[in-house]
């Protein structure tokens, strides 16, 4: 574009403005059109009636890509808790259910989605693509980032949103041998209810809840790797995960919402 420009000279010397110059920058750019998958699977339930109902179990599995080297001249986020460590759950859940001589009386919905990163686009997808009617399932349990901090405490946020909350801190109590403490929302400032694909679900009047140790050092870098997971922690997580569904769906009570969750969903997380 044509405009006057300073042009740079010895240091001792003025600027000089030239009039008029015609300056273009060029760049490359390149448009790509991605759409990657979700992935779901149904375990079909036990009961005659029960069985038209559903427990959800969910994760996303995918992270922020490649980006730029750090120091070490790593330029691969590896997104080892987020959301490895969910997505692995969500599998080892599915198959400790689907290993049980008899299965629960609920149907049940294992669904890791894809887009998280970019503005919970899989879960998006898929709560507008609902594969039985959205009034059936009576809870989604949201697994995000699950291998890190204090060893023997877990989050699950939306407790005080539906009577999952309770449910949660009933399971807990029941199987002492996790050794897990259930914590509130530590990190209320970071709005951590808005910003998981379970929220996609409480937007359908879905009752939800979202298991997570919480943000670390590591969180969206590329040293979120394997080695820094807390297997341990993971597993016995991932028990209390499975635990909470297996009461979920032999219970003939569909978890319901709270004022609060009311107000939460109806405001749009406002």
């Amino acid at each position: 574009t044509a405009a006057d420009m300073t042009v740079a000279r010895p240091a001792d010397a003025e600027p000089v403005t030239v009039a008029g110059a015609a300056v273009s920058v060029h760049t490359g750019m390149e448009a790509v059109n991605s759409n990657p998958p979700n992935v779901v699977a149904i375990l079909e339930g036990s009961d005659p009636t029960l069985k038209d109902t559903y427990v959800v179990f969910s994760a996303h599995m995918d992270h922020v890509g490649v980006g730029r080297p750090n120091e070490q001249g790593d330029s691969i986020f590896n997104g080892a808790d987020d959301d490895a460590s969910g997505t692995s759950a969500v599998i080892e859940v599915a198959q400790a259910f689907a290993a049980m001589p008899q299965r629960p009386k609920r149907s049940l919905i294992f669904v890791t989605v894809s887009g998280e990163e970019k503005g919970l686009l899989g879960s998006a997808y898929f709560t507008q693509h609902l594969p039985v009617a959205a009034d059936k399932i009576v809870a989604d349990i949201n697994i995000d980032m699950i291998g890190r901090n204090n060893p023997d405490t877990t989050v699950a946020i939306g407790q005080e949103y539906s009577s999952l909350g309770a449910t949660t801190q009933e399971v807990t109590q029941t199987h002492p041998e996790l050794k897990l403490t259930v914590a509130g929302d530590l990190w209320p400032e970071e709005r951590l209810f808005f910003r998981s694909d379970h929220y996609n679900f409480a937007m359908k009047k879905i009752p939800a809840i979202f298991f997570t140790s919480g943000l670390h050092k590591d969180y969206h870098k590329q040293s979120d790797e394997p080695q820094t997971i807390d297997n341990d922690k993971l597993a016995r997580t991932a028990q209390l995960v499975f635990w909470l569904g297996h009461d979920l769906a032999n219970s003939s009570a569909a978890p319901t919402w709270t004022p609060a969750g009311l107000k939460a969903t109806n405001q749009g997380g406002n």
